[in-house]
């Protein structure tokens, strides 16, 4: 197991907390490692890739997790995209294309059911002309969902055997929601907003198991779309098939969306 993460604290952090949970299972904890990763940077991107192909190391399944969620300012990637653009969508389909070649069995990418109240905006994808911090954020939802149905039809294509899941953990507390300033009334109300999720919707745990069952369970199947079956999909312990919206589902949105993807990052899958 590798965990491909930005802050190098809270990944070290994260990795002994894996040990000490994993500490009756020495094969898996002892297998875990930290890896430096930065989505919101291609050329991070290109040498972690990179460095996967070269270690030889085949792994079982790919999990596309990272997230930022609606920056109050417009910010920008390293490569000068929208930075939720270029995080949530731009990085992971650069990350996907150049680590298949070490994938076994799955790729499973995050979306969310925010993508229902999303919109690809092909004529202002990385909100130059106007930022709406929410409307981009439901736009890289969208996109990744589109880009998981788009994945499963060309791996599908090329005759692979790996499979494109896409999950979704409904309403999670987690620390996605800490967008605000993290001082005075902003920071009572992001502990009360994570309070309120947790008291009535998912934990974190909660809302992995969707992203869990994709990758580990041989009852996921390519080209599905997972998520919680509690209250407008936005809870509960049970895992099923989540609402694909008409515009995720648009095969030829998703073929734009692909190239655009391809041209921007400079890398593709074989045609």
């Amino acid at each position: 197991m590798v965990l491909a993460c930005r802050d190098k604290a809270k990944g070290e952090a994260a990795l002994r907390r894996l040990k000490v949970d994993a500490s009756g299972a020495e094969s898996a904890a002892g297998a875990a490692e930290l890896v430096m990763l930065d989505l919101a940077s291609l050329d991070s991107v290109r040498e972690v890739a990179a460095s996967v192909l070269a270690s030889g190391i085949q792994f079982d399944g790919l999990i596309n997790n990272a997230g930022i969620m609606a920056p109050l300012k417009r910010l920008e990637s390293r490569d000068g995209f929208e930075l939720q653009f270029g995080t949530n969508v731009l990085g992971h389909f650069a990350l996907t294309c150049g680590m298949l070649p070490a994938v076994t069995e799955s790729v499973v990418t995050l979306a969310s059911i925010g993508h229902k109240l999303g919109r690809i905006a092909f004529e202002d994808l990385q909100s130059e002309r106007s930022y709406s911090p929410r409307g981009a954020y439901y736009q890289t939802k969208l996109a990744d969902l589109m880009f998981a149905l788009e994945l499963e039809r060309r791996l599908r294509a090329l005759g692979s055997g790996v499979r494109s899941i896409a999950v979704h953990p409904g309403v999670a507390q987690t620390n996605l929601f800490k967008v605000g300033s993290g001082k005075g009334l902003a920071r009572v109300a992001e502990k009360t907003i994570m309070g309120a999720i947790g008291l009535f919707l998912n934990s974190g745990p909660d809302g992995a198991l969707p992203t869990i069952f994709a990758a580990t369970s041989p009852d996921a199947k390519g080209g599905r779309y997972y998520g919680p079956q509690g209250f407008k999909e936005m809870s509960g312990g049970d895992v099923g098939d989540a609402i694909v919206t008409k515009a995720a589902a648009d095969v030829e949105a998703q073929k734009r969306l692909w190239a655009v993807c391809a041209e921007l990052t400079g890398v593709d899958l074989p045609a």
